[in-house]
């Protein structure tokens, strides 16, 4: 019997586990961890809550676990509960899923003030993340801005957009849609160091925007090239470029206002000037116009203005935390790994292998990828002497450590989905305590 740890319970782990078993069969136990006592990592805390058909996918994962062989630990943090070198004792195998949770830095003056927060921080907010339950963004203000061109960047715009109506059928958050629904925010600045030609939104994210009930988009057409030069994109990104001008045809009949702003970059952020007896807080960012040079690639031309903002979000990417024992690529934000393989008996999957790029689904090869490695290194039939979940199970009780499995889990989504609001499938705890509470622990 061959014991194998995935360490994360997002779609990378999931996909990691589904494809072991599949290779494995009955020859095998997989075990997926997770920090916290409930599964699907970036599905639950990630996709927008108003996405709910995105989140589905969750069913197939619950197909994963009730495999034979299959089971989830959930409530065990790596590094701070047990170490890499501890589950290598443990298991066969032990691959990293544990994504890209940290927001990287914008490396300009000011991004420290209050009011300016990471995508993840605030997609955490409005998700039910426990980490950032208690943000609290400003709301007080009418001028919001976003700094990013992906589908990040227009996910925050819309929730920031979005009428308490517009919800209905969501799993925002009760804490976040209340604020939300008080909120004064009425233009929302969406700021990008290229041009149209250069997104990464997808079409469905965009066309969202042309249909709500209280925004509207403007784009200036200045910022677009001839029409003909559309021709030599790709597909996706010619669908995405034509949505962005006819936004210049909305009519702007609507009480918010989201405002592309193409070849702008941020170079600080600023607040109250000194000596104004005013709190410190984001009051405004510092643009500086950018044209492209030969590569493509974005330069400054040293004009520069003002976006005024008091909730500025930054949606430029994530990376990995860095984990002892494990090698780690400081430029690229991920673990130093070659095809996945990390060490002897140690992979990555997903955004801990690759980076912050793809999709969902782009995680399912991936995972089959790294299992045909396992499976190379250790053929199916062949035998190991690991304790695996027993072993480890021991450890965590030596420890203190209150672990969940999948039945647990069946018992807190019962009890949030009886917690839902009208319309809503559930109410999500956003408490570790609240959790493990609703199990009598």
């Amino acid at each position: 019997m061959r014991h194998f740890a995935v360490v994360g319970s997002g779609p990378a782990g999931f996909y990691t586990a589904e494809a072991l078993q599949k290779t494995y069969g009955d020859g095998a136990r997989i075990d997926i961890l997770d920090r916290y006592p409930v599964p699907y990592g970036l599905i639950r805390f990630g996709v927008a809550p108003d996405h709910q058909s995105l989140k589905a996918v969750s069913k197939r994962y619950d197909k994963v676990v009730d495999a034979p062989g299959v089971d989830f630990i959930g409530n065990v943090t790596l590094g701070r509960d047990i170490s890499v070198a501890e589950l290598l004792d443990l298991y066969d195998a032990v691959i990293l899923a544990i994504g890209a949770p940290h927001d990287r830095k914008l490396g300009i003056p000011g991004e420290d003030l209050p009011g300016v927060f990471g995508s993840a921080e605030f997609v955490g907010w409005y998700n039910g993340h426990p980490e950032f339950a208690d943000l609290d963004p400003p709301l007080d203000g009418t001028h919001a801005a976003i700094i990013g061109n992906g589908n990040v960047a227009l996910d925050c715009a819309r929730i920031l957009s979005k009428t308490r109506d517009e919800f209905e059928g969501s799993d925002i958050v009760g804490h976040a849609l209340d604020a939300l629904d008080g909120s004064a925010i009425r233009t929302i600045t969406i700021l990008g160091r290229r041009g149209p030609h250069q997104i990464a939104m997808t079409p469905k994210e965009l066309g969202e925007l042309g249909h709500l009930a209280a925004a509207v988009p403007e784009i200036d057409p200045a910022d677009f090239p001839p029409v003909d030069a559309d021709a030599a994109l790709e597909p996706g990104l010619r669908k995405s470029v034509t949505l962005l001008r006819e936004f210049e045809g909305i009519a702007r009949d609507k009480p918010k206002r989201m405002v592309f702003d193409f070849f702008a970059k941020p170079v600080a952020i600023e607040g109250p000037s000194a000596g104004s007896g005013q709190a410190a807080r984001a009051e405004r960012i510092i643009v500086e116009r950018t044209e492209l040079d030969e590569s493509g690639a974005a330069r400054g031309t040293g004009e520069t203005y003002a976006v005024p903002a008091s909730l500025i979000i930054s949606c430029i990417g994530y990376s990995t935390p860095p984990i002892e024992g494990v090698a780690y690529d400081e430029r690229g934000g991920k673990f130093l790994n070659d095809s996945g393989r990390i060490g002897d008996r140690l992979f990555a999957v997903g955004w801990a292998r690759r980076g912050p790029t793809g999709t969902i689904g782009t995680n399912r090869p991936d995972g089959y990828e790294v299992a045909d490695q396992v499976a190379a290194a250790m053929p199916p039939g062949s035998a190991g002497d690991k304790p695996g979940a027993a072993g480890l199970k021991r450890l965590l009780d030596e420890r203190g450590i209150m672990a969940t499995d999948y039945d647990d889990w069946r018992k807190i989504e019962e009890t949030e989905a009886a917690n839902a609001r009208p319309g809503s499938p559930r109410e999500k705890f956003v408490r570790v305590a609240h959790w493990l509470e609703s199990l009598g622990r």
